[in-house]
């Protein structure tokens, strides 16, 4: 079984789920999860999880990602997108200045409804299966944070390229739908990339294809990234050989005052050796209790 993340690119008009199916099957059922679903309509980076990495799948999600996208102006639609059925039209077209002027009201800590055909939960089911049973929504507003967000171009008076660099439950659907409303007209998204999650770049993403061609060879071949990759962020303790059999047994370790400088009661870190992530635990009072031990 391989371990690690591999950096998918995913194609326009396939579901997250299907790319996990067709690479799992390249990799002769090797365990896998990704790090955020992406809608058959978007394309771009779906980084996924192999092996042990899936253990750290809630830790890619909560970094940061970007997202090239296209608004097409003067229509809403059922779904935000493209793919939907038109609902509201305005003939209104903003100008780059507005525009400009109108993304600094969409930066920092923003209030944001998810799209009615989207995945969160409502009453036990997913919002967009109720959505498609034609069943009225009555979704919450929620705080997302945008770290940064700017207009990249104007192919014409219809339509505005973006770029968005955003947190986690970000909907770019909503966002788009909600910048079209401020600026006094209706809008959807007509394209949609995510070129950045965390450290993983689109440019460095490996096809369907190329995956499908080497199967257990992309880890050779240098496409597959150690867990750490990961978990770079967060605090870190290096353990001695004698402290790595007794972590890979589960144990609770006991951190010598050196170990143990910095660290803070109750946080989550990473235990490591060079260059290699050994699992994920509690610190407290001079003690780690490991709670993710990944293989050898």
């Amino acid at each position: 079984m391989i371990h690690g993340w591999l950096n998918v690119y995913k194609p326009h008009g396939m579901n997250s789920t299907k790319v996990v199916t067709l690479v799992r099957r390249a990799l002769n059922k090797n365990k896998i999860g990704h790090g955020g679903t992406l809608d058959p309509l978007a394309e771009g980076l779906l980084p996924l999880a192999l092996g042990d990495a899936t253990k750290t799948v809630a830790y890619l999600m909560d970094k940061i990602k970007v997202y090239e996208f296209e608004v097409t102006w003067g229509s809403q639609t059922t779904t935000d997108d493209v793919e939907g059925e038109v609902i509201e039209s305005s003939e209104n077209r903003p100008s780059k200045d507005e525009i400009i002027e109108g993304l600094k009201h969409f930066c920092g800590n923003i209030q944001q409804i998810p799209p009615n055909y989207s995945a969160v939960w409502v009453d036990g089911q997913r919002a967009y299966k109720l959505a498609r049973n034609n069943e009225v929504l009555d979704l919450k507003s929620r705080t997302v944070h945008i770290e940064d967000i700017k207009l990249t171009a104007m192919p014409s008076i219809d339509c505005a390229i973006f770029e968005v660099t955003c947190g986690k439950g970000t909907y770019v659907r909503s966002l788009a739908r909600d910048l079209a409303l401020y600026l006094g007209t209706r809008g959807h998204i007509s394209r949609l990339k995510r070129v950045k999650v965390g450290k993983f770049l689109l440019q460095d993403a490996i096809s369907l294809e190329k995956i499908q061609e080497l199967g257990h060879k992309v880890l050779e071949e240098g496409y597959v990234y150690p867990i750490v990759d990961v978990l770079d962020d967060i605090p870190a303790v290096c353990v001695s050989a004698e402290q790595e059999v007794q972590l890979l047994h589960g144990r609770t370790l006991s951190l010598s005052p050196q170990q143990a400088q910095g660290l803070l009661p109750g946080k989550i870190l990473c235990i490591r050796e060079t260059g290699k992530a050994l699992a994920i635990g509690t610190f407290d009072e001079g003690f780690v209790q490991p709670n993710r031990v990944f293989n050898k």
